[in-house]
């Protein structure tokens, strides 16, 4: 097929474009880095199952390997990272500490995925 160098041009043209406009609104690299390390901790099917059962209430180490089947150390390893990555909060009742989601995006990070997965 015979290339038009007109349409090529044009084409080189658009493209460079596009290029410089892409690359300006890409975030920094830190940013990127850090979304990557956010998605590699959803990443994990027990810490996706601690999540959704947070979504239910907030619960104590025990309750929550109660109702995903699991050992107390299994779940805590696994509160630790989400803690980390800043995805669960803790509070102390006397000497019971129960955990919670951080905050509201992670139920909309869910929801998002959830849709997407069952389309």
């Amino acid at each position: 097929m015979e290339h038009n160098h007109d349409t090529h041009e044009a084409c080189c043209e658009a493209h460079t474009l596009t290029v410089e406009k892409v690359a300006g609104n890409l975030p920094d690299e830190e940013i990127l880095y850090d979304v990557a390390e956010l998605f590699k901790v959803f990443g994990d099917s027990t810490r996706v199952r601690i999540i959704c059962a947070l979504f239910e209430s907030e619960m104590c180490v025990c309750g929550i390997a109660e109702v995903l089947g699991m050992t107390q150390s299994a779940i805590s390893h696994q509160l630790r990272v989400l803690k980390q990555a800043r995805l669960v909060k803790y509070r102390r009742e006397g000497k019971t500490v129960f955990y919670s989601l951080a905050d509201a995006h992670i139920k909309t990070i869910f929801n998002q995925a959830f849709e997407h997965v069952m389309e």
